[in-house]
């Protein structure tokens, strides 16, 4: 279940249950998801974004397996497995105060941490043909398919949106190209539309340098428009001229 898309209000009602007329709404019985999970396994989805009040109330059940249905004085044991899943650094929000200490360690128990998209390039092939698996027949498309260099682009593209940013790529430019065989230009154009101005996405304050920072936007148009000196010089708002300067002084000839 997904906690982000919970209102506090109906937090209880979600997890635990409720029995008929607990509340104003509550027309009839309802099995929460702790109940639905006995003897299996509950998977709470951005953890993060729950309020305090409801990490409280979490918190008790994870300590001590019990729980109460609303309207029901009546309090009931489960055996539950809990994975919980967070793009939230929670360390962090303890020291602000806005996630408790003491949930943190209940959960925290194990820790899997999943790598951006970017540092792991070897997954994103899997993953466009999965993709391409499940459009096939939604869009009624069976020789949908992907050329070799239009894949080699693809996993060269640093995703700030991770999976759901590929994803949204890949089924844009499979709605809005009407051909069934999708080289980079296809995905070119469909990813100005996806990611905007607002992607951009800076590196902290101290971890890169002015040039450090150049550098890297030069290597990524240069992967971007396929070493085009015009489409790059063009797409950083400089001229030809400055361009081939860059190159030059950050000896990045080699990478041309």
């Amino acid at each position: 279940m997904n906690l982000g898309a919970i209102p506090p209000a109906l937090f209880e009602s979600e997890l635990f249950g409720h029995k008929k007329g607990a509340f104003t709404d509550a027309q009839t019985d309802r099995t929460g998801r702790f109940e639905e999970a006995q003897g299996g396994t509950l998977f709470l989805d951005e953890i993060g974004e729950l309020d305090l009040t409801s990490q409280v109330k979490l918190l008790r059940v994870l300590q001590e397996r019990k729980f109460e249905v609303l309207g029901s004085s009546q309090t009931r044991s489960v055996d539950v497995r809990i994975i919980a899943a967070t793009n939230q650094d929670l360390g962090k929000l303890v020291l602000e105060g806005k996630f408790r200490e003491d949930l943190l360690y209940r959960i925290n128990l194990i820790t899997i941490e999943l790598p951006p998209l970017r540092k792991r390039k070897k997954d994103i092939p899997l993953l466009v043909n999965q993709f391409l698996n499940n459009l096939r027949p939604l869009y009624d498309r069976p020789s949908l398919r992907i050329t070799t260099k239009a894949m080699e682009w693809l996993s060269e593209l640093p995703y700030p949106g991770n999976i759901r940013e590929l994803k949204n790529l890949v089924e844009r430019t499979v709605l809005l190209c009407d051909t069934d065989l999708l080289d980079i230009q296809q995905f070119k154009t469909q990813l100005s539309h996806v990611r905007g101005r607002n992607a951009l996405q800076l590196p902290a304050v101290g971890e890169m340098s002015l040039e450090e920072i150049e550098v890297e936007m030069i290597r990524r148009a240069m992967k971007f428009h396929g070493n085009s000196i015009s489409d790059v010089a063009r797409s950083l708002g400089i001229s030809r001229n400055a361009l081939y300067r860059r190159i030059e002084k950050y000896n990045l000839k080699d990478e041309t």
